[in-house]
């Protein structure tokens, strides 16, 4: 007994499918050229952080 074929969904409707889609909005991230991105070295021994706090702040 085999499956049944998904179902697919074709898009007729284009004017109304590009109005939903400007609806969404968008999502513009800006960067500071001058973060710092990588750690600054703590003098300590061990492994080194490899980003900054500001990095992962960012990244949250």
């Amino acid at each position: 007994m085999s499956k049944p074929d998904p179902a697919r969904y074709r898009t007729t409707n284009w004017p109304a499918y590009d109005a939903a889609l400007r609806k969404r909005g968008s999502l513009l991230i800006w960067l500071d050229k001058e973060m710092a991105w990588h750690a600054a070295h703590e003098g300590r021994p061990g492994r080194p952080p490899v980003l900054s706090n500001a990095a992962i702040q960012f990244c949250l």
